[in-house]
Formats: structure tokens, sequence, C-alpha cells
């Protein structure tokens, strides 16, 4: 069924309540997030409110699964601050469209299945290090405005910030265990905010980050010379852009699947992220992609439908046109709370468990992606080099497996009958096993269990027929791939045909 058709599912049972709910759990957790990334990069704070809206609502009906929430997310953000101060925001909402152009394009050419290529050790890191920084995030509201300085909060108002923040957990650790028929994060922040509203305490609120109030985005076109030099200004920000955002989102999609035991379309999120994008570029927001802590914020109030996503956006909006007043009331400390419990729930305290029984490679990729990811707070290039990491040690592991079982039959023909891949890893060790100089005349290499992989190994194939040719001995080469005989030198004289052809390899397919 197509992803803007399931909302109306009626086939499908969907809890309205815990949706609904939800909707409003994310839309209170997202909003001084939107705003934070929004000031931390020049932005006006509506940019963040805007991309909050638009991003939430778009891939919420058009996404790659239900309960996966998109906004304004800092990773992308990022990615525009140098932008924004060399050329200004309207260069910004350039770039934020042009991203949206790339992830459709890689949804459009199926190209989001590949992130099933990254390992389990480099999403134990990636999780890891999003829910420390999710977590040292929330530290920054304990800061404070000095003569201009930034300082930490002291004496009363810190007191009073951790008991909120404290009694905030409680109340998210106790609902539960009363009732689970309402978000618990909900009536953490409706109680923190009555507490403070009757007894009129003195605290950081939400307007003190921003004011939220205003009218519905703007149709705008950035206003900009749509030139070649334009282009080479935006493309590598857009470039960027699309890329951490895919990387966050379709990290989040199969997280989401482990939790839900459900399975998303990688593709079809690609593309919806980016008709997001277009949008936001087209409306002053600034951009976003797939928001984990507040998915999981959704996913833990109960949401599994598109509704709740729909519901954190449209609420967003409304706020953002009449009930600003109210929502720049709710104290920050219930935010920060909420979001410190998202961390702790987001931490995957299970790898704790297995890390003696797993390789030492493993543990050392997990480590070095959340460490990377705390120390640069860039996911994407954690997940990138933690990816790159574990395909150099499968390398080198799979370079040692090659071996040959030789023997010389009744005829005087000396067999080499190979096994495990040959690839540029593996060569040096494929070379080791022959012995040109006391080979009889006669040698066959036979490769029914094993295949070639890569130039590399075709060149050691050359090198190695043509080591034989000079020694005026004769060799063949049995059971090789249809593409290693099109590719080697002089195949006619040396190949004998395959007896049985090698398989069809895919990689990373959709079934």
């Amino acid at each position: 069924m197509k992803p803007y058709l399931q909302l109306f599912d009626f086939s499908k049972k969907i809890n309205y309540r815990n949706e609904i709910l939800a909707g409003l759990t994310v839309a209170m957790t997202m909003i001084p997030e939107s705003l934070s990334f929004a000031i931390l990069a020049g932005f006006p704070p509506l940019t963040g409110l805007y991309a909050a809206f638009i991003m939430g609502l778009v891939t919420a009906i058009l996404g790659g699964r239900p309960g996966l929430i998109s906004g304004g997310a800092g990773a992308t953000v990022i990615v525009l601050i140098a932008l924004m101060k060399s050329h200004g925001i309207e260069y910004v909402f350039a770039a934020v469209a042009f991203a949206g152009i790339i992830q459709i394009l890689v949804g459009l050419f199926k190209l989001g299945k590949f992130v099933r290529l990254v390992p389990q050790p480099v999403m134990f890191g990636f999780v890891n290090g999003l829910a420390v920084i999710i977590f040292m995030s929330q530290l920054e509201q304990f800061k404070t405005i000095v003569n201009g300085n930034v300082a930490w909060l002291s004496g009363t108002p810190l007191y009073i910030m951790i008991g909120l923040v404290v009694l905030t957990i409680a109340v998210v650790l106790l609902v539960p265990k009363i009732t689970k028929a309402i978000p618990a994060s909900l009536v953490a922040i409706i109680v923190v905010f009555i507490v403070v509203l009757v007894f009129n305490i003195d605290t950081k609120l939400v307007k003190n980050i921003a004011s939220i109030s205003g009218g519905f985005p703007p149709f705008h076109i950035p206003k900009i010379p749509f030139d070649l030099e334009t282009l080479k200004i935006i493309f590598p920000y857009g470039l960027i852009m699309a890329g951490v955002g895919l990387t966050e989102g379709l990290l989040t999609l199969n997280l989401v699947d482990e939790i839900t035991e459900t399975k998303g379309n990688g593709n079809r999120e690609s593309i919806a992220q980016g008709i997001a994008n277009i949008t936001n570029g087209f409306f002053t927001g600034m951009g976003g992609c797939p928001m984990i802590a507040q998915t999981l914020v959704n996913l833990s109030a109960g949401a599994r439908a598109r509704l709740s996503g729909i519901i954190a956006a449209l609420t967003i909006l409304i706020i953002i046109l009449v009930g600003a007043p109210v929502i720049e009331r709710v104290p920050m400390a219930a935010l920060v709370g909420v979001m410190m419990m998202v961390a702790i729930g987001t931490f995957e305290w299970m790898s704790f468990k297995v890390i003696n029984r797993m390789p030492k490679q493993d543990v050392f990729i997990g480590i070095s992606v959340a460490v990377i990811t705390v120390w640069l707070h860039n996911l994407a290039l954690a997940v990138l080099i933690g990816v790159i990491i574990s395909a150099l040690v499968f390398a080198w592991e799979s370079a040692k497996r090659i071996r040959a079982n030789k023997f010389i039959d009744e005829n005087g023909v000396k067999h080499y009958q190979i096994y495990g891949p040959l690839f540029f890893g593996s060569v040096a060790n494929f070379n080791e096993n022959f012995d040109v100089a006391n080979d009889p005349e006669h040698v066959v290499i036979d490769f029914i269990e094993s295949r070639v992989f890569d130039m590399s190994g075709i060149d050691a194939l050359n090198k190695l027929t043509e080591k034989y040719r000079l020694a005026n001995k004769t060799l063949q080469l049995k059971h090789l791939s249809e593409d290693c005989k099109r590719l080697l030198k002089d195949a006619d004289e040396i190949i004998q045909v395959n007896v049985v052809e090698d398989p069809n390899y895919r990689i990373a397919t959709e079934r």
C-alpha cells in the first residue's frame, strides 16, 4: 500500500490515543531542540520551527516507515554554518533544496539499500556515541549569560534546575508503573509545568531561548544568481548535507526496524527526505533529517503508525500560529529531564554484556565509532570511518583464508585446488602456493571453490601464467567465472571451458 494511504488503512488497528499523545510529546521535545540548532547556526529562530513542521509532516506521510520522526536536526544544520557565515541565509535555502534533489536521486536509483553494509559494531558505536551526545547536549541548559559571558549556573538557580530535572526523571520512571495509557514523558512535562506555575518558581523557560510565535511558512524563492558560480558554492554543502541526512536517516530507520521488528523502506525514506528538504528550501526552513532522539520518544510513547508524526508536525504549526504564549512558559528542566531519559534509553547497554564474546577488532571498531561521534559530533563521518575500518579488517581476515590443495594425478599433471577469495589482499598468499621451477610440464589450477574478485586477482593470474609460459610449461585454469575469462590476457590459450558455472552474486538487493 502507498505510504500516504497507510494512515487511512482501517484494516490495521491503530491506537489513536497513543498516537495523539505521542505526537504531542514529540512536539514538546522537538521545539527547543530546533530552536537551539537554528540559533547555534545563526539562522532566524523560526527557520528551525519551520523545518520541524515541514520535515515532520512530509516524511510522516511519504516516508519509508511509520514511527520515524524527522525535523530540524543538528547534524545537517552544522554542515551549513560555514555557508551561512560566508554567503548568508539565501544560499543556505538553495543548498538545502539542492541536498533534497540529491536525496531524491539516491532514492530513485535505489542506493539507500547500501546502508545494510554498515556492520553491527559500527551500529553499536553509532548509537552509544549518539546517546552520549544527546545527554551531554542537555548540560548546555545548565549554563546562563553573565555580563555577556557564558557561565555555569550556581547557587539557588542551579539547585532549582537540578531539582526540576530530578522531578521530571522521577515522573518518567514512576508513571509506567501506574499506567501506560499516557506517555510518561508528556505527564512529566505537564507535572513540572504545573509545579513551576503554581509555586511561581524562577527557572529557565522555553521563551528564554527564543520567541516561537509567527505565521505560516512563506513561499520564498532563494534570492541568488542561478548560474554555474552559484552551483559551485552550494554543491559541496548540499552534497555533504544530503549524505549526512541519509546516513543518519537510514541508520535510524534500521534501528526502528529492530525495535518494532518490522521492515521499513530506505529508498522511499530517501525520496521523502528529498521532497521535504526541497520544500524547506522554498519555504524558509533550515532543512533536516530523521531525529533519533525524538523517534525514540515517539516509540517509547507507544506510537507505531504515521499519525503520531503528523500530529507532532501540526502541533508545532499550531504553536507557531497561536500557542506560543503557553509553550514559551514550559520549563526547560522538564525537557532536559525527558531528553536525558531518552539518552539513557538510547544507549546499547547490551553491548557491555557481549563485549567479552565479541572479536577484539569489533570491540575496537565500536569504541572508535563512539569516540569519533562524541569528539567530532559528526555522525556521518564516524560511521564512514567505522565502515572503512570494518572493511579493512574483513579484507585482512579474508586474505589469510586463501589456500591450495596440491596433488599430482596418474598422468603426472599437478593440480592446485584453490580455496578462498582471490583479491588484492590475498594475492601475496596466493602466489606463495606455487613452485613454478619445480612443477611438472602440465599444471591445472581449479577455481571451483574460489572466486576472483578484482583486477588485482586478474593481474596475479596474468603474471602467474606468464611465469609458466616462460618456463615452457602448460597451465590450465578451470572453473573461472565469465567476467574473469573476458579480462584475462590470452584467455583462449590458457583457460579450459568451465564445467561448473559460478553463481551470480548480488549485493544488498531489495529481496
